[in-house]
């Protein structure tokens, strides 16, 4: 059996999230609609803004969770690969 550190964690923003996800998600639809009809590329453009506005906002408040929650706890434990992931998340995130 391979060991998985997948780490279950009580988010208090996760309803929020899957909101999100579900709006963001009705966008890229959208711009995928807008695409296959030929719409105007200035429109499009404007569709995939709010898609990358929306997946933004979903990162920074998975982020915020991740600080206040699981960021407290990994310190708290002294679990520095956690600590770790995390720099590297955050790090890909912000690129």
């Amino acid at each position: 059996m391979s060991e998985n550190h997948e780490h279950k964690h009580a988010h208090k923003n996760t309803k929020a999230v899957v909101n999100r996800l579900s709006r963001a998600i009705g966008h890229l639809e959208s711009v995928k609609r807008m695409v296959e009809d030929g719409r105007d590329c200035s429109e499009v453009l404007i569709q995939v803004s709010a898609v990358k506005s929306a997946v933004n906002n979903i990162g920074k408040i998975i982020l915020q969770d991740h600080i206040e929650n699981c960021l407290v706890d990994a310190v708290e434990t002294g679990d520095k690969k956690v600590i770790t992931d995390l720099n590297n998340a955050i790090d890909k995130f912000m690129k």
